[in-house]
């Protein structure tokens, strides 16, 4: 039986042309930087995003932590999301390895954070508080795609009270293909951006952190220090110079079968679709919490994989086509039914 897995895009594989680039690549030792696959992918994300340098790291956790680290000194704060992946699901990294103190602020509905309850958390000048130093941002933001302008805004906001502003961009290719976007036209308000290439762009491990040469030389650092400097490392980078190179444009297949899939799920009684909140690769369905956890087992039980917390949460991805949704659809009515 086919399972087919909507717990996350974390899930994808290599293809078999991305496998036979990783074979081919060609190696040398990245703690030396003489590794000349992992050079240009390092050229390629920081060409795409329109900034000076990039550094591969092992993964998008490691690259907000080192763009936090980076930022900010022991003593001072960065401002984030309460639901933000850099706050809230990174162990408290930030706080753990450089002392610096996370404050997070509500999440507005479409994903932005508000300009003026960021203002009121910035801390005045005194030596009681600790110094706001960086702004965090995320885009995409449980799918939903920050407006251009809100970034212009943000941007311009974090300038006129001189802070850093950092881009936990994991799924940023996302918002945009969703906004049929260059990178670049996203990632000129930021300072740095993390970008992830294990999601949507199906490499299997990995991402690439952006920004100034200085701020980069500073990463590199926090980087051999919590332990990711690898050797060898160019076989997982030609992985993702695949991906950049063939995977981005292709992301829009994602985003029509999310939105397939939840036309489909809406007309269940029971559920409660947002389709408007359905701008990239995730559909959050709304039901009684008992019944979630009943309907997860028996999706299961049928080889059908999703996940969520407060909502079921199903996330399409490279290795989720659209014959895949009615198959889906179908499941989760016959429970519905039951």
């Amino acid at each position: 039986m086919k399972i087919i897995d909507l717990r996350s895009d974390t899930v994808t594989r290599p293809t078999e042309t991305m496998r036979q680039a990783m074979f081919e690549a060609e190696l040398g030792d990245d703690v030396y930087g003489e590794d000349p696959t992992v050079n240009r992918l390092q050229e390629l994300a920081a060409d795409m995003a329109s900034k000076e340098a990039a550094l591969f790291v092992p993964s998008g956790t490691q690259g907000n932590l080192l763009a936090i680290l980076s930022h900010c000194q022991r003593g001072e704060e960065y401002i984030a999301g309460q639901q933000a992946h850099c706050y809230r699901y990174e162990a408290g990294g930030a706080a753990v390895f450089g002392g610096v103190q996370p404050q997070p602020v509500d999440f507005e509905e479409n994903g932005s954070l508000d300009l003026a309850k960021i203002a009121a958390a910035i801390k005045p000048i005194d030596e009681h508080f600790a110094i706001t130093r960086l702004l965090c941002l995320e885009n995409t933001r449980g799918g939903r795609v920050l407006a251009l302008d809100y970034q212009a805004e943000a941007s311009a906001f974090a300038k006129l009270h001189g802070l850093k502003l950092h881009l936990d961009g994991a799924r940023v290719f996302n918002a945009a293909v969703s906004q049929q976007v260059p990178l670049s036209q996203i990632t000129q308000h930021y300072d740095s951006i993390s970008i992830c290439l294990s999601k949507g762009l199906g490499a299997p491990v990995g991402s690439v952190l952006v920004g100034s040469q200085e701020f980069i030389a500073r990463a590199h650092r926090w980087r051999k220090m919590a332990g990711g400097g690898m050797r060898q490392a160019g076989v997982l980078a030609a992985a993702g110079i695949h991906a950049l190179e063939n995977n981005v444009l292709r992301l829009c297949e994602d985003h029509r079968n999310a939105r397939e899939l939840a036309a489909g799920l809406s007309e269940i009684d029971g559920l409660d679709v947002d389709m408007d909140a359905v701008e990239t690769n995730m559909v959050f369905v709304t039901m009684d919490s008992d019944r979630q956890v009943n309907l997860l087992t028996y999706l299961k039980e049928r080889g059908i994989l999703a996940g969520g917390y407060d909502q079921l949460r199903l996330v399409t991805h490279h290795d989720f086509d659209a014959s895949d949704i009615p198959k889906v659809v179908d499941a989760v009515k016959d429970f519905c039914t039951k």
